[in-house]
């Protein structure tokens, strides 16, 4: 029978994909750039722009209300928040869920890799393990979707939020476009989903119900089942 090792290189690759994938779902969830508003006129808002992210609204001001220098200023955007949008409540959830996905994805199938790679037995925790972390990590580029392509659509139609005085932000934008928060976000998703696929493919070899471990011949036994005379003693 083949080494299973020798059945699971294009499950090794996307290991690396699904963790790479998952890296950026974190950096995603993090960044402020998910979208750009251009606004002008009489503002604090000092460069023009300003980013609305999943967790934060920022801009650059040198406003002295704020301060003498041209700083970042930001504030939280709450889940609970009367203003905030469906679309962003629905990104600050369906991240998260994203994050404990991919980290439960690469869980499982590090365990089946690891059963492959050191010569288990216990071909069917390896199946298993493998078909769950795969069917996982579509879960999680699902949820990552989401929530990136209902910001796209907001963004499209150049949706406005309605911002409380203390965040100093205009009732709406002249324009707005997508930041590379989204960006990253679609390319984490087709990342996790690739390596999903790619786990869920995995077959073992034909006719593979063991690992069976071959034993040394005993040269002192005929096919026959008796002695072999060139073991024999003379004297006897």
């Amino acid at each position: 029978m083949p080494y299973l090792v020798h059945t699971a290189h294009a499950q090794f690759v996307a290991l690396w994909l699904s963790t790479v994938g998952w890296i950026l779902i974190i950096v995603t969830m993090g960044m402020v750039e998910w979208r750009v508003w251009e606004v002008s006129g009489p503002s604090v808002i000092s460069s023009g722009l300003a980013w609305v992210g999943v967790w934060r609204v920022c801009f650059y001001s040198n406003a002295p209300i704020l301060s003498e220098n041209e700083i970042m200023f930001c504030q939280k955007i709450g889940v609970f928040e009367s203003f905030t949008p469906p679309e962003i409540i629905a990104a600050q959830v369906l991240m998260l869920v994203a994050v404990i996905l991919g980290l439960m994805g690469n869980v499982s199938v590090v365990y089946g890799l690891r059963n492959i790679y050191f010569g288990s037995n216990q071909l069917k925790r390896i199946r298993l393990a493998l078909s769950a972390g795969g069917a996982v990590f579509i879960l999680t580029g699902v949820s990552t979707l989401i929530p990136v392509f209902w910001n796209l659509s907001s963004v499209a139609r150049n949706q406005t939020i309605v911002f409380p005085p203390a965040f100093r932000m205009p009732s709406a934008p002249e324009n707005q476009h997508i930041g590379p928060g989204i960006g990253v976000g679609i390319l984490a998703s087709f990342l996790v989903v690739c390596s999903g696929l790619i786990f869920l493919s995995y077959r073992l070899p034909v006719g593979s119900t063991c690992v069976s471990k071959v034993k040394p011949e005993d040269k002192r036994m005929n096919n026959d089942g008796t002695d072999n005379p060139a073991f024999t003693r003379a004297d006897e």
